[in-house]
């Protein structure tokens, strides 16, 4: 029997929810690129339930325990004295997420003796270190797609709060009462005509400039795979061949790039110095992508007009990270992928790969991050095409 430990954020301040704001969400069977949604045997939840914190379990409880399977279920995961570090030296597979990860680094990988199965819920596996998964002969695999247009609607979101000036109109009439029309619009832009670029433009990357062609704009993008001729054509699309034209280029940058030595500190004080005065940059993909004190800085002199995004270093950050109280901000906490539609998705992804691994059954090749000792998937050929 397998002891499997899960770790999740935290339920709602409130508790749990015993009611939802809908009745129902819409039922995904296939991705843009055809690859179908998970498909467990079954399912012990309600698709838009609140899954991904501590009570929702993911809705494994039941399926583990009545098959003989220990589910230890915690958000305490930082620190020596932490439930995760107390309960890691015997479990069998570990379940994280990228919103609230538990590091699976490689001294936490050592003193995980029995373990053989690393799950992300949801997409993004850097929390985990690969190499020394990959020599300690541990399977990491995330439930790819689940959440990536989840995300991609986010960075849109983001762009448009940014760009409008949304979060400050909006204070002005809930935590000032006030109908401050000038002080809402001296910020305030339309994104019509103005130059996007994408740094990446896999799963999430492709679906962002989708949902923005429709806005009429300047269009470009990088990506060590070009896309075909015909989706350039299709979107008008300006192809770069490195994020430092690109960035040099644009109105507003959107990142979707995985984390690697070649993206980590990429936005650094030149590059940020060399981008248009009063660019935007969202940053949905991780955050030591950009220098941390450099984004301050341009923000506090005017170098950029904005940064948002819901990637921080680390998570939870510290409660006096200057991203916190940086101005011209549309920081969320790590949620772009975390919606009850793509809690649903993963939750099931995960049951899925559970239900292979425990029938020592092939797991899903398009979950596979790393299996048999070497990267799998995308990661295999240099990065996650999240």
């Amino acid at each position: 029997m397998a002891k499997i430990l899960c770790v999740l954020f935290n339920d709602p301040v409130d508790g749990h929810p015993r009611r939802y704001a809908r009745e129902d969400i819409p039922t995904i069977d296939r991705y843009p690129d055809g690859q179908g949604a998970p498909d467990p045997s079954t399912i012990d939840f309600t698709p838009g339930e609140l899954l991904g914190s501590v009570s929702g379990e993911l809705g494994l409880r039941r399926f583990l325990e009545e098959n003989g399977h220990t589910l230890v279920v915690t958000s305490d995961k930082d620190g020596p004295d932490s439930e995760f570090e107390r309960e890691l030296p015997d479990a069998d597979v570990v379940i994280s997420q990228p919103f609230w990860p538990a590091y699976l680094s490689a001294e936490r990988l050592e003193k995980a003796e029995r373990l053989q199965l690393a799950v992300t819920a949801g997409i993004g596996s850097d929390h985990v270190d690969l190499d020394a998964a990959r020599e300690k002969g541990v399977t990491v695999a995330e439930i790819t797609y689940s959440n990536s247009i989840s995300v991609a609607e986010h960075a849109v979101m983001q762009i448009l709060s940014l760009v409008r000036n949304y979060i400050p109109s909006h204070r002005w009439v809930t935590d000032e009462a006030g109908w401050n029309i000038a002080d809402s619009t001296e910020r305030a832009y339309d994104l019509e005509g103005m130059s996007v670029g994408v740094i990446a433009a896999g799963r999430i990357g492709l679906a962002v400039l989708r949902r923005l062609h429709s806005f009429d704009l300047d269009l470009h993008y990088t990506d060590p795979q070009r896309l075909p001729r015909e989706v350039e054509e299709e979107l008008g699309l300006t192809y770069h061949p490195d994020a430092e034209s690109l960035a040099t280029s644009v109105d507003a940058v959107s990142i979707h790039a995985p984390l690697h030595a070649g993206t980590e500190g990429l936005f650094d004080e030149e590059l940020i110095g060399r981008m248009k005065r009063g660019a935007y940059i969202v940053n949905t993909a991780r955050a030591r992508i950009c220098d941390r004190d450099a984004v301050v800085r341009a923000l506090e002199s005017g170098q950029l007009a904005g940064y948002a995004g819901d990637v921080w270093y680390p998570q939870p950050p510290e409660s006096d990270h200057p991203w916190r109280s940086m101005p011209h901000q549309g920081m969320t906490p790590h949620v772009s992928g975390a919606t009850l539609s793509a809690q649903a998705r993963y939750a099931a992804g995960t049951r899925e790969i559970l239900e292979n691994w425990l029938d020592r059954e092939p797991i899903r090749d398009e979950y596979l991050i790393v299996e048999a000792g070497r990267l799998s998937g995308a990661y295999g050929t240099g990065g996650a095409r999240a």
